[in-house]
């Protein structure tokens, strides 16, 4: 069973792809490296490949926790725009775990592995966050909303967010305000400090602002990792932070330790020898106040 609808949308991504580049060109922005998007494509082809697979499974799911469903809740077109809603939410939440656990964010690093930030970066998909985001949906089954709804808003969710990973569309006015625009998603790319783990969102950016995640575009971007990896291997870059993780937890001196490397943030250490994106910006905050 397949409701990806982005499968339908990939000639789309292609004739777009084609107009940015040459936009990028003529503008003299940082455009497309072939290395780069040829690796941005081959991760995609395999997150659509292994997504078509799991979607069976992610509907089993759903389907058993509707079961229990709280509520009956069909089609209409309200009923339609509250369900877009929730699946935002939880692609809030999905999305910013995913940063701030280190065994999702193994599965959902590899999208901010490029050093470039064009069209062809959005289809830099994780061959295995189609397992991890089985963990976050299922509420909304649970309340009461149909399945094969929840996959077709959860897909729709995905497609708008092709269109905000480019730097050839500036800011948008008064969209900014409550929308995910290219501009809010490009500091969610960024490997700044003061950007690193802001603007979460979807479609929605109001999550970010109400939850305190929320970060607009100032210095420019500088795109990639803390510390960036230097291949362009499609399987390396899907896999890295897994060994790196299994590796952390392998050598671990406890089980707490083991524990600490799987479930807390990225960078975190029991020897507080490494740092965590909120205790970098932390450090680069004191210093900040140190130097005013």
């Amino acid at each position: 069973m397949s409701l990806d609808l982005t499968v339908y949308a990939i000639p789309a991504f292609f004739v777009l792809i084609v107009a940015e580049a040459m936009v990028a060109s003529r503008r003299r922005l940082r455009g497309y490296e072939a290395k780069d998007t040829a690796t941005s494509l081959t991760m995609g082809v395999g997150n659509v490949l292994i997504d078509l697979f799991m979607k069976s499974v992610h509907f089993a799911l759903l389907a058993a926790v509707g079961s229990f469903a709280l509520f009956d809740i069909g089609g209409r077109w309200w009923e339609w725009l509250l369900l877009m809603i929730g699946v935002d939410f939880c692609y809030y939440w999905f999305h910013r775990l995913s940063h701030e656990v280190r065994f999702l964010w193994a599965a959902h690093v590899n999208h901010h592995s490029s050093r470039r930030y064009n069209l062809s970066t959005a289809l830099r998909q994780s061959w295995t966050t189609p397992f991890t985001m089985l963990l976050f949906y299922w509420p909304l089954a649970l309340i009461g909303f149909d399945p094969l709804h929840i996959l077709a808003a959860s897909a729709l969710n995905t497609l708008y967010q092709f269109w905000i990973h480019t730097e050839a569309i500036g800011r948008t006015g008064p969209l900014e305000s409550f929308l995910n625009t290219p501009s809010h998603h490009r500091v969610h790319h960024g490997r700044n400090i003061e950007y690193l783990d802001r603007n979460y969102a979807g479609i929605l950016i109001i999550w970010d602002q109400l939850f305190g995640t929320f970060e607009p575009e100032r210095a420019p971007v500088d795109y990639g990792l803390t510390k960036n990896i230097e291949t362009y291997n499609p399987v390396q870059v899907a896999f890295h932070e897994w060994r790196a993780l299994l590796r952390d937890v392998r050598g671990s001196a406890s089980w707490r330790d083991a524990l600490g490397f799987a479930l807390q943030p990225p960078g975190w250490s029991p020897d507080g020898s490494t740092m965590t994106a909120r205790e970098m910006r932390a450090r680069a905050d004191l210093a900040g106040e140190a130097c005013g």
